[in-house]
């Protein structure tokens, strides 16, 4: 087992399927990824025709191959639009007729009182330890446990911790440490795992995790019923005892996100892994050879048991609370870690997965999609810039846009679109438009639908935290791009803030920055706020308050870092840049009736 775990990198040949598993379990129904590309096709027949036509006006390659970028991209943003709208349509029919995803499993799995398997709680900590995240790994009402505290920290003080947890629980709780962090979180696991794990079972809980009390009794009934089972996933909301207000603030969206988005993947996509609240199989692990040593070790994890035979079961009845990050610099932390890890994944994996003979289309496009969806924010950066600068200076034309109030008139010039763009503003055109932005946070309307306030301050919050990650996602993908490297970026620790600013001249702090582009440099906020003020002065002078609102979040969010989420400048600036998008959508709403205006939507991603 041991010569097995000198190799786990991603690139490493698949082992042959495990000759337990002599049936492969029943593929998802291809139903959800064909209403999808159906409606996109549709929708390509529908409007290909005037946008093709708009790329007759490029008399030279230049030209030409704006217009292509442009009018791509813009098919290519319903596609994700259609699909997230698709989700939440076929989320809601499935709540309706499958209130128990499980139930079928659950009437087979008459184990539960008296199901002792041995099982192993893996706690895993770098520099992030919580005691009550401990405590409820030490209080769960399942028979033969054992909690394994996989300790990476390098803060004497958060190892002191652990320690002194570990000697209360002495009876129930082991600390295993390492000598080095190769492969960070997955390589801590595997090191446990070859070592002293020998549990039939082995749940893994994050730093910050709350499990309940059934997390055990409830999970291992199902594993011990479906010999193919190879890891079931728990359900996750936010914990309602979050100690700030961001967290509390945006600990909904969590909520709402695994409400919509992933029990249906049990019957029409792939069940991911998700890093936490899960428990699994050892003899998959085994097959395997092992988890990925990738930051994305959870879903390596789970494509490399799905070839071998195996799948996951998300199972929505047990629901573990999971803290949205404290501040808005882990918030920042965490998205550059997912960042750059999926880059990670599909540089490493991708071919991979494509050429797997075991994992179906359907599975494939369902993790081909929401992975995809953060290296893309590159190219949607390049969108920004092709729409803002390259169009304007091929195709712009000076416009004059008047405000009266009562016998006083304001006159400016704006650079618009010449003529042949008319052909963009039409109702059909401006809804397809809107479906594209509203689509993304679809299920967040509906589920705060009866509470309207609520909803408005979320999307507001949301508006200014998240429409603000385009500029930082995109620096973690060209920085990947150029190095080949994932970091993994621990939120919690609030050490990392100190090894970031280390020095070592200028060649030392370029090759920093491209091999961890950590949130916390200075090089990376000043790209932030250079961005943010240049697109902010195309957003003025092409007259888009959509695209305005976006660029003032681009300068917002590591504002925020440094005075705080409850800041009151901060607070008014979240509202701001919200109206300034609703007013985006209003006047380009004024195009159904004639007027011409710049709607900038496109890509707009939650």
């Amino acid at each position: 087992m041991r010569h097995h775990l000198q190799d786990l990198t991603a690139e490493a040949t698949l082992a042959p399927a495990n000759t337990e598993i002599t049936a492969r379990t029943a593929g998802p129904k291809p139903h959800l990824f064909i209403t999808v590309f159906s409606v996109w096709g549709l929708s390509l027949l529908w409007f290909g025709p005037r946008l093709l036509h708009l790329t007759n006006y490029g008399y030279d390659w230049p030209m030409r191959l704006v217009l292509l970028f442009y009018t791509g991209f813009i098919c290519f943003a319903w596609l994700y639009g259609i699909y997230n709208l698709c989700v939440v349509g076929f989320a809601w029919w499935y709540r309706r007729t499958r209130r128990d995803n499980i139930a079928g499993i659950r009437a087979t799995a008459a184990l539960a009182p008296t199901c002792q398997e041995a099982v192993a709680i893996l706690y895993t900590t770098c520099n992030d330890i919580s005691e009550r995240s401990l405590q409820s790994c030490v209080e769960q009402d399942y028979p033969a446990y054992l909690v394994y505290i996989l300790d990476d920290s390098s803060d004497p003080a958060c190892k002191a911790r652990v320690d002194a947890f570990a000697a209360k629980h002495a009876a129930q709780v082991r600390v295993v440490r390492r000598i080095d962090r190769r492969a960070f979180k997955a390589g801590n696991l595997n090191h446990a795992l070859a070592t002293v794990v020998r549990e039939k079972y082995f749940a893994i809980a994050d730093a910050d995790e709350i499990l309940p009390r059934d997390f055990l009794s409830k999970l291992v009934p199902i594993m011990e019923a479906d010999p193919h089972c190879g890891f079931t996933q728990a359900n996750h909301k936010a914990d309602p005892e979050a100690p700030t207000k961001l967290a509390r603030d945006m600990g909904i969206g969590i909520d709402l996100h695994w409400e919509w988005y992933q029990p249906l993947r049990n019957d029409y996509g792939f069940v991911m892994f998700l890093g936490h609240g899960a428990l699994l199989r050892h003899k998959a692990w085994e097959a395997i050879g092992g988890f990925p040593e990738i930051v994305s070790e959870d879903l390596g994890f789970a494509i490399r048991a799905r070839e071998l035979g195996y799948r996951g079961r998300f199972v929505s009845d047990v629901t573990c609370f999971e803290q949205f990050p404290e501040t808005v610099r882990a918030f920042r932390i965490r998205h550059m870690k997912w960042t750059r890890g999926t880059c990670e994944f599909l540089h490493r994996m991708g071919r991979e997965l494509i050429d797997s003979k075991n994992i179906t289309r359907t599975e494939k496009l369902d993790i081909l999609f929401p992975t995809l969806n953060l290296p893309l924010t590159l190219l949607y950066f390049l969108f920004m810039l092709n729409a803002n600068l390259a169009l304007p200076y091929y195709f712009g034309v000076d416009r004059v846009v008047t405000f009266e109030l009562g016998s006083t008139a304001t006159t400016f010039h704006t650079v618009g679109l010449f003529n042949a763009f008319n052909a963009l503003y039409s109702v059909d055109f401006f809804l397809i438009t809107l479906l594209t932005l509203i689509a993304p946070i679809l299920c967040f309307i509906i589920g705060l639908a009866s509470r309207p306030l609520r909803l408005v301050k979320f999307l507001a919050q949301s508006t200014a935290l998240y429409a603000a990650l385009g500029t930082l996602s995109s620096i973690g993908v060209a920085a990947y791009l150029f190095s080949g490297k994932a970091q993994f970026l621990v939120t919690g620790d609030v050490g990392a803030r100190q090894r970031t600013t280390t020095n070592g001249g200028i060649k030392a702090g370029w090759r920093r920055f491209i091999d961890r582009s950590h949130p916390d440099s200075a090089a990376v906020i000043l790209i932030e706020m250079c961005i943010g003020l240049g697109f902010a002065y195309l957003a003025a002078v092409s007259f888009q308050p959509s695209f305005m609102g976006l660029c003032l979040a681009f300068l917002m969010l590591p504002t925020m870092r440094l005075l705080g989420w409850d800041n009151m400048a901060m607070r008014i600036g979240r509202y701001v840049i919200f109206l300034l998008v609703v007013f985006g959508l209003a006047l380009g709403s004024l195009s159904l009736f004639g007027m011409q205006s710049t709607f900038f939507g496109y890509g707009f991603h939650f």
